[in-house]
Parts: C-alpha cells; structure tokens; sequence
C-alpha cells in the first residue's frame, strides 16, 4: 500500500477538523493536551476523513510516579502504544489505514517541539517510529487558533511543515 500521505500536502475533511478541535478544547478543560489519529480510505490516500481521539495518560503517570514522570498532560501527551499500534493494524486491514498523529499545544502556538519529535523518533535516534503526517492543533485561552501539518524530511532529518486542505464533507 503506498503511504503518499508521509510527503504531507494531505486533504482533511471538515468533520474531522472539527471533532480534532472540540478534542483539544476539552483536553483544554482538563489541562492536558488531546490526542489521537485521523484515519481514511485507502484509494485516496491524501485523504483524511475520521478522527479518534486517543486517552492522554501523561496526568495518571505524572499522579503515579511524579519522579519518574515530571510533565504532565499539559506538557506532552503519552499514549497507550499497545491500542494506538491495533489502530494501525486494524485499519490497514480495513482499507481506511492510520494517516495522521495529531495533538495539541496549551497556549503556546502549534509548532512540532523537540518533545514532538523525541516522541514520534523513539528518543531521536532516527526517522519516525510511524509512518505518518503529525498534526498539531494550538489552543490559546481555551479556543483553537491554528493548526499545522509536519511529515518527516529525510533530507533535513527532521519534521518540517507541509501545506493541507480542508474539505467540505459530502
């Protein structure tokens, strides 16, 4: 299956920006950032139509463990590794294969950080751990103010921004 969508330039549609948004805007409410994948079909591959959010577990490790886990959700996200690689299996199987990471930054605008990147290289010791388009949703003072798409340059070895579309749902 060809995975064009990692060279970005991807097309979103209306509905899964919008249930990204209102994700990172609840995520806001609990003082942690949202997480979660888009997902779509597989003869068009630039094309993203469904969005799941995924649990942050960062606060209950942070809870649990403060030493072993100093930042909590409002600082980074951390997801169960386990469902989110069924995820991909499971739609590849399907023909509606994983596309996108997305996540969201708590008043601090909508860059991919060094924490980003540590996270989707397994500690920066390579290319990404997952063969995706990563978008990151800025929300300021409780409302979503911009997002940005990165996929992985192999030329610069790291993320760079790429353009996408939002389409109007059917």
């Amino acid at each position: 299956m060809s995975k064009a969508w990692i060279q970005g330039n991807l097309v979103i549609s209306a509905s899964a920006l919008r249930a990204v948004e209102q994700a990172a805007r609840e995520a806001y409410t609990r003082d942690e950032e949202a997480c979660g994948y888009l997902s779509g079909p597989a003869a068009e591959p630039l094309y993203a139509d469904r969005a799941i959010e995924l649990e942050n577990l960062a606060n209950k490790y942070h809870e649990v463990d403060p030493e072993g886990h100093p930042r909590t959700g409002r600082e980074y996200f951390k997801i169960n590794s386990r469902k989110f690689e069924r995820a991909l299996s499971e739609g590849d199987a399907a023909g509606k294969p994983v596309k996108v990471f997305f996540h969201s930054h708590l008043d601090c605008g909508s860059y991919f950080s060094a924490e980003d990147a540590a996270s989707m290289t397994l500690g920066g010791t390579g290319g990404p751990t997952y063969e995706l388009s990563y978008l990151v949703t800025a929300v300021d003072k409780g409302e979503v103010t911009k997002h940005r798409l990165f996929v992985w340059s192999d030329e610069s070895k790291s993320f760079v921004e790429s353009p996408f579309t939002e389409r109007a749902d059917p």
